[in-house]
């Protein structure tokens, strides 16, 4: 008896010295495995090291994962540009169609970047679809909004407009959503889209679709009566390139699902603008953009959750002890359009080391392009830009191109029109136009984003960034952008 209870003390004693040593392995391996990679990261870059959420955020987009079904795996991309066209590998129309999205923000140039696509003959094209979501669901906050934006994308790129009357204006109570009598009229930019303004759809357009030029708006409105969304998604199947820009997606990480569905072929340009430049277009523009600017900025909370507080440098000097807005509506608009840039470029830190780390098969279906590359050098960016769509070049296109970066001045009053004007000048225009405070707060916001796109500050330190830069990562002239413009 006393031998039975002796043998189970052991056996319950080597149990507990069994479970203790499991518990110390738990505890002890993650330690070592976190201490070799900090070893392993301490020659890295400081910028990367003062982001410790990049490389969770690498893990939640999936980017390191497999390549998408199709894509060619990670190995050598010469020759990728050149054979954009056939890309899916099947053969079938869907793999042969190529899909666009033009990533930009705010007073980038979008607008001008997107009419050169709404120009080409093999282009359909969308102008901000995104618009109609953000109004449905104001306030919501930019970030929450992501998902349902990249929903959006999806179901537009595949030619399903039906998308839009989830978000079109509230129908009657006694009317489905699927009754909303929806148009080409109010949609897509539709006074200026080549396709909405020229036959078919229109058989009494004032110009044919492959002819190269502007759309007069009023000439459009009054012969262009609407159609059926029906008949605008048939014509867009007919296109081997749908083209969507818009400003609203604030995060490269979100299109990853689309990046790797099989039945998209995307391709992402992402648009970038001196924030300097990009804040003055903004102040003129302040109350067009204060809707838009509440809902970027209601996202501050969400885009840095990790960490200790940051000071906001883009608020008026009583702010940034995170007192209310000062009295006045001009300096509410300015607050609140100071704090969405700051969002901004924080975004587009994000995007740039995103880009940085990226394997190969992201690279071939990601471009960068800086305005002021495009509007002094219109025509090789232009060529660029085409080929990688898989786009042939027109000589019209380029003559375009030109004609609408060498007009015979910059007009800022009207901001949102497309027109012809010396977009050199604008190159500038923030030099005269903001404040020395006004340019040390956006310096001092957006400040590591600007040098890794090679914008210099005011005082001539460009702050270079340690290593290559994102471009550089690639095959020579991947990413060509000039260094020190200004």
């Amino acid at each position: 008896m006393k031998a039975r209870r002796r043998w189970r003390g052991r056996r319950r004693r080597f149990a507990a010295l069994l479970l203790l040593y499991t518990l110390l392995l738990l505890l002890l391996l993650p330690y070592v495995l976190d201490y070799g990679a900090w070893r392993g990261r301490a020659d890295e870059e400081p910028l990367l090291r003062r982001c410790p959420s990049l490389e969770a955020a690498l893990s939640e987009w999936g980017w390191e994962q497999r390549a998408p079904q199709g894509d060619g795996g990670d190995g050598d991309d010469e020759g990728d540009e050149e054979g954009v066209a056939a890309a899916g590998g099947n053969g079938s129309a869907a793999a042969r169609k190529r899909h666009i999205y033009l990533h930009a923000t705010w007073r980038t140039g979008s607008s001008f970047l997107g009419e050169l696509f709404n120009q080409h003959p093999d282009v359909f094209y969308l102008y901000e679809p995104m618009w109609h979501l953000w109004q449905a669901l104001y306030p919501g906050d930019a970030l929450s909004l992501q998902g349902a934006l990249r929903d959006m994308v999806r179901a537009l790129f595949r030619c399903d407009f039906s998308v839009l009357r989830l978000y079109a204006a509230p129908p009657a109570a006694r009317e489905p959503p699927a009754a909303v009598n929806l148009t080409t009229a109010g949609i897509f930019g539709w006074r200026t889209n080549k396709v909405i303004c020229s036959a078919p759809l229109c058989p009494a357009a004032p110009r044919p679709r492959h002819e190269i030029g502007l759309i007069d708006g009023a000439a459009c409105e009054e012969r262009c009566p609407p159609r059926a969304l029906r008949e605008l998604e048939a014509e867009c199947r007919k296109y081997p390139v749908v083209v969507i820009k818009d400003v609203r997606l604030l995060e490269l990480g979100a299109l990853q699902p689309l990046l790797r569905e099989p039945g998209l072929n995307l391709r992402v340009i992402q648009l970038f603008r001196d924030p300097r430049a990009v804040h003055n277009s903004r102040l003129k523009a302040k109350q067009a953009l204060l809707r838009e600017s509440i809902q970027v900025l209601r996202s501050r909370q969400r885009a840095e959750p990790r960490g200790p507080p940051r000071q906001h440098l883009l608020l008026p000097p009583p702010l940034l002890g995170g007192a209310r807005p000062p009295p006045g509506p001009q300096h509410r608009a300015e607050h609140f359009l100071g704090g969405a840039l700051e969002v901004i470029c924080q975004g587009w830190l994000g995007d740039l080391l995103l880009a940085r780390r990226a394997p190969a098969w992201l690279r071939r279906r990601y471009t960068q392009l800086r305005y002021e590359d495009l509007v002094r050098e219109p025509r090789a960016q232009l060529r660029r830009l085409l080929r990688f769509a898989g786009l042939p070049v027109p000589p019209a296109m380029e003559a375009f191109v030109v004609n609408m970066t060498r007009g015979a001045d910059y007009s800022s009053e009207r901001p949102f029109l497309i027109s012809a004007r010396d977009a050199r000048e604008a190159i500038h225009a923030w030099r005269e136009r903001l404040s020395r405070q006004q340019v040390r707060q956006v310096e001092a916001a957006c400040g590591e984003a600007m040098s890794l796109l090679a914008y210099p500050l005011s005082s001539g330190d460009t702050r270079p960034f340690p290593g290559r830069l994102p471009w550089e990562a690639g095959k020579p002239g991947r990413f060509p952008l000039s260094v020190g413009v200004h």
